[in-house]
């Protein structure tokens, strides 16, 4: 049911204890008055009923005689639909009260699922094709430009889809170049780690809420995925993990295997899959020194051969004729290999007799040698000989291999060992899908890439030149060699894949690379020609821009009022700009989409380190995107917290790639590990995948670090440290509507005195980053959702006078309420989640999350200096639908986005800029035909929506 609350019955009386004082009425007025649609987007009044105004960016109808429409809401459909005797409870305590905020409180308990029907997961089971008329083999280019993960390869055919490694950012790649997840029947890893593996939890999620009934796929790769599953079952529903199957030898015979698996000699082939289309095999590759250390998780590599059936020759009729045979029957035996009698003579009569020569089908290979360890056992496996043919063709019944796909890095595909195997396929077209780094300038996500771009050229000092577009890149010339031929059937070359690169498997008469769908070269020049063309005075705007770090903003003041507001607080009073940057890498919510990622926030401290605010599926690409190969690199090693909000997979799924390559970059260098905060449920996925991975951290809980928690670190005596249940404010408290969420026995509360070493060490840490506190708070979302407070320790100004540091709030998910007012009074900047539009504020209730104009409300009512919305659904592409006239303090935030604490002044002075670089960017509004077969759908799968 969905619960109201009175405000005065739920002030935290923890944060008490670091100067906030109690709320009082008036402090709430944003929860005593109805909500109500507000004016479109930018717009200083309301339109006129009579001229309905263009159809622009984040425009919504308000006027009553045009009702919002609402294609997509969940809570529509259910009204068309008829709701159950318990949705109908629930939908009559949507009714806005007028002295209370509204919750969903089961969603908040986590009860809420229980609520909806249990899915069945379906596989795909299609009729195949073994005549197929298309197939091929295409690169995936997650990671390319970035070098964060493993490509992704599309084995394609017309009626079954295979794909080989889901890295971070597939699904989101994938989405930009239309291509259907949801027709995927098997994901084979060619190891199993964050590198191959990190977009695979997102993809299954997301596969899981297709449709009414969901969609479940096969997952392959070897005996460590296990160790993966058990990870993820921390936070994805077992249903969508009951197909996963693991193959090899078991790295430790005492564990349980929860999946079904495959086994038999190391050295053989794995068949894992062989129907009358294609025959798929696994080859395992160990690294050479696995009989002196034994075998670590993550080490064993996987070689894949797909092995396509030959052709068979083409029936001469006249042939048969002349052996005695009569048109009928007997042409179709001979056709499906049967010999027959000749009607006519005394003799057999064989398929060879009337059939052409077959046709040898395609065989490719992929190959994953991550290291030269690795690549000097690739000589010695014994399965692999069947496939060599050297040009004295002495190997007998060698298979000919057509494509060889090599995942492994250019440091091992450049070395002598190497060399020497690939010598070993003749006349095989040799693809290297490695890390190359002439990749980089060449964006993957162009949609993203223009948006930042487009930004940066209106304001380089809040959105920086994306590190893929560095100055020296500029002005490269596009190598045009590649592009001279659609069509190479020369093999037995090497070639540097490219994004969307395809080898033909059949027709036959194609076999070779094709680069038709290869897309044009996104360069910074070009997207700045487009913009100049599209809207000729943005130039001027960003001369005006410019002009506003000036302090010559006059005209701009009057057109908007409140933007001459002077009033900055003391503390930022001569601010360095080495003090503190926020990077807002992610503002999307729920999945990835074309120009949002989800959620993440760099807080750079410079010098004295950095803290991560959660960490959505890649971050560590966005790292890259934002800094560079080497920014990124230091950026990573510079990390010394990293704080999740709450288990939603939008919020954490990227966090085990982060702190993997941290290691590798931090390797044989004294350094500490790193201080994760976050939910107890984190703890329990982490503490499952570091058996997979080593990821060199330390766990908090986050109720260890709420004011009370603090405080009682503070204590000298442990035996003191028994008030750990109070550690989540009156919120959760005895007698609240919510008291129950942290009560139940599966989820214990926290014992402090356990905590209490790891407390000391973040304590110092902070003070080592000049740091005063750094605090977690109760939200309203779901069960152990937490808000973050960080406030920078005291200065002194020029003067030589103290002043008080900043204060910066991050809401993470939640329903406006007391606490969040409450933690967030006097910040100097809060980030805010704003989900929904105003209209849809019936929606943001039933899943616990803001609406634009709550969100701004909670800054207004806490007295914050500067208030950042985030978190938007992605069901506004580009720019989410806001009420202009109440940003008054405050900024929308898109990816990439740079605000430094010396700017925080200028910051909403950008906002009405905005207007004019989106003027034409027609909102995708609800008319977009929903196709459940895809994923370019906006409507967010129902596992996902968090």
């Amino acid at each position: 049911m969905l619960t109201s609350s009175m405000p005065h019955r739920h002030v935290p009386q923890n944060l008490s204890l670091f100067g906030f004082s109690p709320l009082k009425s008036s402090s709430f007025a944003l929860f005593l008055r109805p909500f109500s649609l507000y004016p479109p987007i930018f717009a200083s009044s309301s339109p006129s009923p009579s001229r309905r105004p263009p159809r622009t960016a984040g425009y919504r109808r308000s006027d009553p005689s045009h009702p919002p429409r609402r294609k997509w809401s969940s809570l529509e459909e259910q009204k068309r639909k008829g709701r159950s005797p318990m949705e109908k409870e629930k939908a009559s305590s949507f009714n806005h009260s007028s002295d209370s905020f509204e919750f969903n409180k089961r969603r908040a308990e986590g009860l809420d699922k229980i609520d909806k029907p249990k899915k069945n997961l379906k596989r795909n089971t299609r009729t195949l094709n073994p005549t197929n008329t298309i197939a091929y083999v295409q690169i995936l280019g997650t990671g390319m430009d970035t070098q964060d993960t493993s490509p992704s390869v599309l084995l394609f055919f017309d009626k079954q889809r295979f794909i080989f490694n889901a890295g971070e950012g597939l699904q989101r790649f994938c989405t930009e170049h239309k291509i259907k997840l949801s027709k995927v029947d098997h994901i084979f890893l060619s190891r199993v780690c964050s590198e191959t593996a990190g977009g695979l939890p997102g993809l299954l999620l997301t596969l899981a809420g297709i449709g009414e009934e969901g969609l479940s796929v096969n997952v392959w790769g070897p005996s460590d995925l296990k160790y993966l599953v058990d990870a993820m079952r921390s936070f994805i529903p077992r249903a969508a993990m009951v197909h996963t199957r693991s193959f090899g030898p078991s790295l430790n015979a005492s564990d349980s295997t929860p999946q079904s698996g495959l086994s038999k000699p190391k050295d053989d082939a794995y068949v894992l899959v062989d129907d009358e289309v294609v025959k798929i095999s696994a080859i395992l590759l160990e690294p050479s020194h696995l009989e002196e250390s034994g075998s670590k998780p993550g080490e064993t590599a996987v070689i894949y051969v797909c092995e396509l059936p030959e052709i068979k020759g083409k029936f001469d009729p006249k042939k048969a004729m002349a052996l005695g045979l009569r048109a009928g029957p007997k042409y179709s035996y001979l056709q499906s290999g049967q010999s027959v009698k000749s009607d006519f003579k005394d003799i057999t009569v064989h398929p060879s007799d009337v059939m052409g020569p077959s046709v040898p089908g395609p065989v490719v290979l992929l190959v994953d040698c991550p290291t030269k360890s690795h690549a000097e056992e690739l000589l010695s496996i014994p399965s692999m000989k069947s496939y060599y043919s050297c040009l004295d063709n002495s190997t007998d019944g060698a298979k000919l291999v057509n494509c060889i796909i090599h995942l492994s890095p250019a440091s091992v595909t450049n070395s002598s060992t190497y060399q020497s195997w690939m010598k070993r396929f003749h006349s095989a077209q040799h693809i290297l899908a490695g890390h190359e780094a002439k990749n980089m300038e060449f964006p993957i996500l162009r949609a993203s890439s223009r948006i930042t771009a487009r930004l940066n050229y209106l304001c380089p000092q809040f959105f920086p030149a994306p590190g893929f577009w560095s100055p020296q890149h500029v002005n490269n010339s596009i190598n045009s060699t590649s592009l001279s031929k659609c069509f190479d059937s020369n093999l037995g070359e090497s070639i540097s894949a490219e994004n969307l690169l395809k080898f033909t498997l059949r027709p036959h008469s194609n076999l070779g690379v094709d680069r038709t769908c290869i897309p044009s070269r996104l360069t910074s020049l070009r997207v700045m020609d487009e913009l100049l063309s599209e809207i000729p005075e943005i130039s001027s705007k960003t001369e005006e821009i410019k002009r506003l770090w000036n302090g010559q903003h006059n005209k701009m003041m009057i057109e908007e009022p409140w933007l001459g507001e002077s009033t900055v607080p003391s503390c930022l009073e001569n601010i360095r700009r080495d003090d503190m940057e926020i990077v807002l890498l992610g503002t999307g919510s729920s999945q990835p989409s074309k120009y949002r990622n989800v959620t993440a926030i760099y807080v750079d401290l410079f010098s004295r380190g950095s803290i991560l605010l959660d960490c959505g599926e890649g971050t560590l690409g966005q790292l890259k995107r934002r800094y560079g190969l080497e920014g990124a690199d230091e950026a990573v090693r510079n990390l010394r917290c990293i704080w999740i909000s709450h288990i939603h997979a939008d919020h954490h799924t990227g966090l085990a790639r982060i702190l993997a390559r941290r290691r590798e970059l931090l390797k044989g260098v004294a350094h500490e590990p790193a201080i994760v905060v976050g939910p107890r449920p984190l703890k329990n996925f982490l503490d499952a995948y570091q058996r997979l991975e080593d990821l060199d951290m330390e766990f908090l809980d986050c109720r260890n670090t709420t004011t009370t928690s603090w405080a009682s670190q503070e204590t000298t005596r442990p035996e003191k440290n028994t008030n750990s249940g109070n550690a989540e404010g009156s919120l959760f408290s005895k007698g609240s509507p919510m008291q129950s969420i942290y009560k139940r026995s599966s989820t214990p509360l926290t014992d402090n005195s356990s905590a209490l070493p790891f407390l000391k060490k973040l304590k110092n840490v902070l003070g080592e980053m000049g740091l005063e506190d750094l605090i977690s708070f109760p939200v309203v979302h779901c069960p152990q959702a937490f808000g973050f407070v960080v406030k920078a320790a005291k200065r002194k100004n020029i003067a030589g006078d103290e002043i008080p540091g900043w204060k910066m709030v991050y809401s993470g998910d939640t329903r406006p309420c007391p606490e969040m007012v409450e933690a967030s009074k006097g910040a100097t900047v809060l980030i805010h989640e704003a989900t929904f539009e105003d209209a849809l504020v019936e929606e943001a209730v039933a899943k616990n999350h803001s609406t634009t104009k709550e969100a701004i409300n909670v800054g207004s009512s806490a007295g914050v200096y500067r208030t950042v919305l985030t978190h938007f659904s992605q069901r506004y592409p580009k720019i989410p639908v806001i009420d202009e006239s109440h940003m008054h303090n405050t900024c929308i935030a898109f990816d990439m986005m740079s605000v430094n604490m010396a700017d925080l002044h200028v910051l909403p002075k950008i906002l009405p800029y905005f207007k004019t670089l989106f003027r034409n960017q027609v909102v995708e509004e609800e008319e977009e035909e929903t196709d459940n077969d895809s994923l370019m759908s906006d409507k967010v799968p129902s596992f996902f929506i968090n």
